[in-house]
């Protein structure tokens, strides 16, 4: 900011919090690096059958976010679709997450494109105002990333977020203290985050219409009818700082999914336990990237009108290599598959996690072959981590590692996979995501 003669007027907040979430994050990701995109429809999940994330201008259209790509192209025919590129979402997600940084080190990663920031006490050393810190922040993302961001501002989580998701795309709305009420009685109560479908349900039979509603009922009433989450949210819909930001990285994880969908829809055995065994693998390997072992795993099949089959397996010890859990997964598998039945997706849900320090044993375990899997698995990671996440891999999962997640019209390659980098590989890429424009 320049200096100016004008005295500045701090505005008063006990807790200043700032909520940013990216318009339609990963179809503006590719019109930033396709700026050909800009003003056209687009949507990304073309390699799902689906419109994983659309562009304004798809939604202007009439697509909306869940749509088969049959029904995309009737609704708009001049629609641009494209397979999901998530390791360059990814890319763009850090170097937001690093501009608003600059500002203020106590930033919670919430998701891809959402976080939370404290901008508390930051007035008098950056010489703004709250209200201008969040407008610098959201000029900053706009030049920088080339898309845009919507912004709310208030004394905590909740309220933040009701101010970003107030004006979208490119809103920033600030929310005092004095003025909650205002927009309370403007948001229905199932729109209030943390608040679901069987709550809102309950809190309407009520006669609970409006967030402000809620928060005007008496905290006695709140206590002995609703549980501990909702009756936080109560609180913070009153004003106070209940839920704080986590602003470490994480390190630790109640449960691992890894779920994989493919195209056309198959009913081979051999295939879909393929799947199932590279998800398990993947799982795994995260597991190990943290230092947790899983307890249980939930195993689960998706047919292709979206019905799922699963089963949660206990596991004799807690364990991240696959070796093991393999051998308790393939009979429940062969329970649950349904040679009948077309699958598209396959999932695998590591359960009941804790920190691996050491191995634990039982009566029944071998510990020189136990010894020797730990050792084989440190010398696995280290090969994928330096040439690639499948460069090794089980068996089990051949099918799903050597032939194409997609084929026919879902099929296209990724940008990325097709224009490779001086030192790049097919699977292992420059942190760097790549532009497609034309430079003059």
């Amino acid at each position: 900011m320049e200096n100016t003669d004008q005295p500045l007027i701090l505005s008063y907040y006990p807790r200043a919090i700032m909520h940013i979430d990216g318009d339609a994050f990963f179809a503006s990701c590719e019109q930033s690096r396709n700026p050909a995109l800009k003003g056209k429809p687009v949507i990304t999940g073309k390699e799902r059958g689906i419109a994983a994330s659309l562009s304004y201008e798809a939604k202007e259209k009439g697509v909306k976010r869940g749509m088969r790509l049959s029904e995309i192209k009737e609704t708009c025919p001049n629609v641009i679709m494209l397979p999901s590129d998530y390791e360059t979402y990814s890319l763009l997600s850090k170097r937001f997450f690093t501009i608003v940084r600059r500002y203020t080190p106590d930033v919670e990663e919430y998701s891809i494109d959402e976080c939370f920031a404290d901008l508390t006490g930051l007035q008098r050393p950056l010489n703004m105002t709250y209200l201008q810190i969040a407008e610098k922040i959201q000029k900053d993302l706009e030049i920088e990333l080339g898309f845009t961001f919507s912004i709310g501002l208030s004394l905590n989580k909740v309220m933040a977020k009701i101010g970003s998701k107030w004006k979208k795309p490119a809103g920033l709305t600030e929310i005092p203290g004095r003025f909650m009420h205002l927009y309370l009685q403007k948001k229905l109560i199932n729109e209030v985050w943390g608040i679901g479908y069987q709550t809102s349900a309950f809190l309407n039979k009520w006669g609970i219409k409006t967030a402000l509603d809620f928060a005007k009922k008496k905290e006695e009433w709140v206590k002995n009818n609703l549980i501990k989450p909702i009756y936080e949210i109560w609180q913070e819909l009153n004003g106070k700082y209940i839920f704080k930001l986590t602003v470490e990285e994480k390190h630790n994880y109640q449960s691992i999914q890894k779920m994989k969908t493919f195209t056309p829809p198959s009913n081979n055995k051999n295939f879909i336990f393929s799947q199932l065994s590279k998800n398990i693998e993947n799982a795994c390997m995260k597991a190990r990237r943290y230092k947790l072992a899983a307890k249980a795993i939930i195993i689960f099949l998706r047919t292709q009108n979206f019905m799922d089959t699963g089963y949660e397996i206990k596991l004799s010890r807690p364990t991240s290599f696959p070796n093991e859990i393999l051998p308790a997964v393939s009979p429940i598998f062969d329970k649950i598959f349904q040679r009948n039945c077309q699958y598209r997706s396959t999932g695998a849900i590591l359960l009941k996690l804790e920190e691996d320090k050491e191995i634990q044993l039982d009566l029944f375990t071998d510990p020189l072959k136990l010894e020797k899997l730990k050792k084989l698995y440190q010398s696995v990671d280290l090969i994928r981590e330096k040439y690639g996440k499948h460069t090794l891999h089980l068996g089990a999962s051949f099918f799903a590692n050597h032939n194409p997640q997609h084929i026919k019209e879902r099929s296209t390659p990724l940008e990325r996979h097709q224009h490779l980098l001086k030192g790049e590989t097919p699977r292992k890429h420059l942190n760097i995501p790549m532009f497609m424009g034309v430079v003059e």
